[in-house]
């Protein structure tokens, strides 16, 4: 701390008598002097109860020598401690630094003296008609000092650096963004030119958009998605191949996949009891593809997924159905598709665990079902056909049965002579009997059913007996020959 003595002449004003001795005496505010009323607080006589200011952090910097002191010291707002209308001064050191020190020659220092004033600390809450002893109102609230025009321009420059931050974290954000999700591109129009856009079993709404994106149908997802959810019939796009054009809107690309004229495909529908070289000539017309290519799939029937049961053979395995075969679709593809839908029919219907139930395998199922397809066109009759066919067997009758020696001779049924019913061969069910040793054409359920759960009784024969395709069932063979003799002649083609 540093010694009083030369603060107290400090302290002393031009016009004022000398304080206390301890150097900060009161100040007397300028233009007063000794005319003040007799009896009259003086503007810096302590308050009431009110206890000294502590030491600061200011008041432990040293002095400065020299006569000039830097203003920005310290220097007591009007109001504060030691100064007019203010409380008294303490022991703070601060507070006996005199705003307003005495001129050498005489000359009596106002507040505006020194051009490199800055100001104190304002009061917040004094009266704003406070003013100096010159009329002028004091430092630091809002006159013409520097003080007073410092605050507003750091407020200003504040204001500009946190505009600009926010600026700065609003751009940068939008560009993240952008980066994550750019802005949702459209075409206009209907498009030009034509892209083939496959939609494969699965794909989602934004899956087909990422496709039509590829293909360079669309310009962004978003658009076409938003179309899309806004139209229940958008959840009906099948899968296929889809003629579509280059650029066209989001709205334009979902109008044409609903357009069912614009789905390219081959609907070939393959009938019950054809057999493989039927099937292969119907794949080849409908998807106008040499045939050889089917013939050449067909020779490795394990790439196609026919059963590790079925002896390494298609016959009996490509499922009767109708199939949408887009252009893209290989001749591979196509017997592979129906033989999966043979393995999902028998996986639905439990083929291998009932078979195995009534002690047969699942190959002598699909045998006999193939029979009983070739032999009726009703679906009621066939549980009947295969009770005829089970019961032949176990009393090793000859199944007699002539569309397995017609495809033996790779024949129509209509087509056999007399020389062909002595033909010596393994599908020749009127010399041999037994089992033919593979299917003789692709039956259907309703006859794969028959053969998993023949009728009972004790059927051996059956007659056509009408136009319709019905025929006639005993186990008499007298009343067999009696049948037989009315369908020829009725002219059903019943002979031999």
């Amino acid at each position: 701390m540093t010694d009083p003595a030369p603060r107290g002449a400090r302290g002393r004003h031009a016009s004022g008598t000398a304080g206390p001795d301890d150097g900060t005496g009161p100040l007397v505010p300028p233009g007063d002097g000794a005319g003040r009323r007799a009896g009259a607080a003086h503007p810096s006589a302590p308050l009431p109860d009110l206890p000294p200011r502590p030491a600061g952090a200011w008041s432990r910097l040293p002095r400065r020598d020299g006569a000039d002191e830097d203003a920005t010291v310290a220097v007591p707002l009007p109001g504060g401690p030691g100064a007019p209308g203010g409380p008294p001064a303490g022991d703070d050191e601060t507070a006996a630094i005199d705003p307003y020190p005495a001129d050498p020659h005489g000359h009596e220092p106002h507040w505006d003296d020194d051009p490199e004033a800055t100001g104190g600390l304002e009061v917040l809450g004094a009266d704003a008609q406070d003013t100096d002893h010159r009329g002028r109102p004091p430092r630091g609230r809002g006159g013409a000092g520097r003080g007073g025009a410092r605050r507003p321009l750091a407020i200003v420059l504040s204001l500009a650096v946190l505009v600009a931050l926010v600026g700065g974290i609003v751009v940068g954000g939008r560009a993240l963004i952008g980066l994550v999700n750019p802005a949702a591109e459209d075409y206009t129009g209907q498009g030009t030119g034509e892209v083939q856009v496959r939609v494969a079993v699965g794909d989602t709404l934004s899956d087909i958009g990422r496709s039509l994106v590829d293909a360079g149908v669309i310009a962004s997802v978003s658009p076409f998605v938003a179309a899309a959810e806004a139209n229940p019939a958008a959840t009906g796009i099948q899968p296929g191949v889809y003629a579509l054009r280059e650029e066209m809107s989001g709205q334009a690309a979902l109008d044409l996949l609903l357009d069912p004229s614009s789905r390219l495909f081959a609907r070939v529908t393959v009938p019950e009891g054809f057999t493989v070289e039927q099937t292969l000539q119907r794949l080849a017309e409908a998807t106008e593809r040499p045939v050889e290519e089917f013939r050449a799939a067909a020779a490795d029937p394990a790439a196609l997924g026919v059963p590790e049961w079925a002896g390494g053979q298609l016959e009996g395995f490509l499922f009767p159905a109708t199939y949408d075969f887009t252009p893209d679709d290989t001749p591979a593809d196509m017997l592979r598709a129906m033989v999966s839908a043979f393995t999902d029919t028998a996986a639905r219907i439990q083929l291998e665990e009932r078979a195995a139930a009534a002690g047969r395998s699942p190959l002598e199922v699909v045998i006999v079902a193939s029979m009983v397809q070739s032999e009726t066109r009703l679906d009621e009759e066939r549980p009947d056909v295969a009770q005829v066919i089970y019961n032949r067997l176990e009393q090793g009758i000859p199944l007699g049965i002539d569309a397995a020696l017609a495809y033996g001779l790779g024949k129509n049924g209509n087509e056999l002579t007399v020389t062909d019913l002595e033909t010596d061969s393994p599908y020749n069910t009127r010399t041999r009997a037994g089992l033919p040793p593979t299917p003789i054409s692709s039956p259907g359920e309703a006859s794969l059913e028959a053969a998993l759960a023949p009728s009972t009784g004790d059927l051996l024969y059956y007659v056509l007996e009408s136009q319709d395709g019905n025929h006639f069932f005993t186990s008499s063979y007298e009343e067999f020959l009696a049948a037989r003799q009315r369908c020829a002649e009725a002219g059903l083609g019943c002979g031999g």
